[in-house]
Parts: structure tokens; C-alpha cells; sequence
């Protein structure tokens, strides 16, 4: 039996605790923004921006319905179009303004597609991921430990897969490049019954903030000039290009007639391309590419 009244409540709860320790790091409070959908259901958004630490950040939750799902959303389902959807998440970006801080990104979400005179269908997704652009390998190590604490308990191989799937994921296609480090991604998941699907999404979700927030505690701090935030700002497009050409949410959030403003609150507030641009050989920024970006194992 498909319980949304527990998964509601585990993912508004999800929200105000990460938003809680999010505001003891940066010292600001979020703009809490509640809206509702013409179609129906609505959400809460949680932003910061231009804070002591994160110069944009957005915690959201979403619970949305309508008449058909949208073709995000049944990529991998065909046999599911023209179904009703019930959809309700939690989904995040952060997007910290020293260069040494990583920015990440958390999603878990529930769908359940209904027709008439047969059972629903029910599925979940989520996942975590770093983006960082001036790394230590022991930061990137902890977040992947933590991804894989989250998910021993369900089985001996389902990080190691969900870690592959994260990797292939968030892979830009037009520049053969990943977008950060990785951590881990899953969908359509509804093996082993929802007792059990919904606990591994409330693992991945638990897990988030020991994950990340001790990464920005580390390296807050650290000094920085405008040659580290021009480069930040030029990996942050990679950001941008992932998220409107390739990243299921955003769509799915425009398809279905989402809020505009909650589904682009992802987007990093200073951002910059430049034409056929290299690092310069032995560089830092060099040191991303060659060591960190190459999909491998840190645990």
C-alpha cells in the first residue's frame, strides 16, 4: 500500500532539517516562499541568497498532480503515458561563493502514476552529487563514504551501481566531461516492495547534510582571489548546461507547468563561457580535469 501521507511528512521534515543546519552554517535565514499550481498541489521554497557562506542556495519541496504525465517522466515507462501523476519531493542546490567549497545537489522524490480499474504505479528516485572546482581528494572520499554508508543495508552491490549510474547521469554528452565527482543516482526504483524503496530514498536523503556541510566547514575559511572565482564561474556553466539540456527534474518541472522560480532557483548566480578555453598545463585548475573529473572509485 502506497503511504503519501508518511512520504509527505518524511519529506517536508527532510526540508526543515537541512534548512536548519544549512542556516547554522551561513548565519542567514531563508526566504520561505510557499506557492501553489493551477493544475494542482503546490510546494514550499526555501532560497538564500547572498549569504555569509552560499551565495545562492534553494532547499524545495514539491507536491504536484495532473492528468498526464509528462514525457520526462515516461522516458523510460512508455507504457505509462497518458496516466494521472501524483509527484512530491525534495530537491536542492547549493551553491557556496568561496571556490574552495563544492557545490552540491540532492533530489529524492516519489511518483505514483494512476489509471482507472487498475493499481497505481509507483515509483522513487533521487540521488546526491558534488561539484567541486578546487578539490581535495579527502572531501571527495568523505562524500562518497557517506553515499555508501547510506546504502550498505540494502544490499552489498547497490552502491557500487547507483555510484555507476551517478556517473553516467551527470555526464555533459556534447563535451564528454562530467559534470563534478559524482556520488550517487537511481530511478523507477520499486524493487523489494515500498517499505523498502521508501526507507533507501529516506537513507539517501538522511545522509545528505553529514555529507556535504562538513566539506563547507573545512574550507570556508580558506583565501581566494579573482582568479578562483573566474574559474568558478566558468565551471559553474557546465552547471547550466547539465540542468537545461540533459537533468529529468528541470524538465519534468517545465513539462508538467512547475513554478518557473523554484525549478530555476538551481541555476548559479554568476556564471561565464568562454570560447575553446584550456587550462594551463601542471595548473590547479588543470589538476580538476586530469584527476577528479575521470569517472573512478574513492571508497
Amino acid at each position: 500500500m502506497i503511504d503519501t501521507a508518511a512520504i509527505k511528512s518524511y519529506f517536508t521534515g527532510l526540508q526543515d532539517s537541512i534548512v536548519s543546519r544549512l542556516e547554522a552554517v551561513d548565519g542567514t535565514p531563508f526566504r520561505d516562499d510557499c506557492w501553489t499550481r493551477e493544475h494542482g498541489g503546490g510546494g514550499r521554497t526555501r532560497v538564500l541568497e547572498e549569504g555569509q557562506v552560499f551565495e545562492r542556495g534553494g532547499v524545495n519541496f514539491s507536491h504536484v498532480m495532473g492528468g498526464n504525465l509528462p514525457a520526462s517522466a515516461t522516458a523510460g515507462r512508455p507504457e505509462l503515458a497518458g496516466r494521472s501523476f501524483e509527484a512530491m519531493g525534495v530537491s536542492l542546490v547549493l551553491h557556496p561563493r568561496n571556490p574552495y567549497c563544492p557545490t552540491a545537489h540532492m533530489n529524492v522524490r516519489c511518483f505514483i502514476a494512476s489509471k482507472p480499474g487498475t493499481e497505481p504505479v509507483w515509483w522513487f528516485g533521487g540521488g546526491m552529487d558534488l561539484t567541486p572546482y578546487y578539490p581535495f581528494e579527502e572531501d571527495v572520499r568523505h562524500f562518497h563514504g557517506s553515499c555508501k554508508a547510506a546504502l550498505v543495508p540494502f544490499g552489498p552491490d547497490v552502491h557500487a551501481q547507483y555510484k555507476a549510474w551517478c556517473d553516467r547521469y551527470f555526464h555533459l554528452k556534447h563535451r564528454d566531461e562530467a559534470r563534478g565527482v559524482g556520488g550517487v543516482f537511481f530511478d523507477d526504483l520499486n524493487e523489494g516492495g515500498f517499505e523498502r524503496c521508501f526507507a533507501l530514498t529516506r537513507a539517501v536523503g538522511d545522509a545528505f547534510a553529514e555529507a556535504y556541510v562538513p566539506l563547507v566547514e573545512r574550507r570556508l575559511d580558506i583565501p581566494y582571489g579573482e582568479r578562483e572565482r573566474d574559474f568558478q564561474a566558468y565551471r559553474r556553466g557546465r552547471y547550466v548546461e547539465f540542468n537545461l539540456v540533459f537533468d529529468r527534474g528541470t524538465l519534468f518541472g517545465l513539462q508538467s507547468g512547475g513554478r518557473t522560480e523554484s525549478i530555476l532557483m538551481s541555476m548559479p548566480p554568476r556564471v561565464q563561457w568562454r570560447y575553446d578555453w584550456h587550462p594551463e598545463p601542471g595548473s590547479a585548475e588543470a589538476k580538476l580535469y586530469e584527476d577528479f573529473l575521470p569517472p573512478r572509485d574513492w571508497v
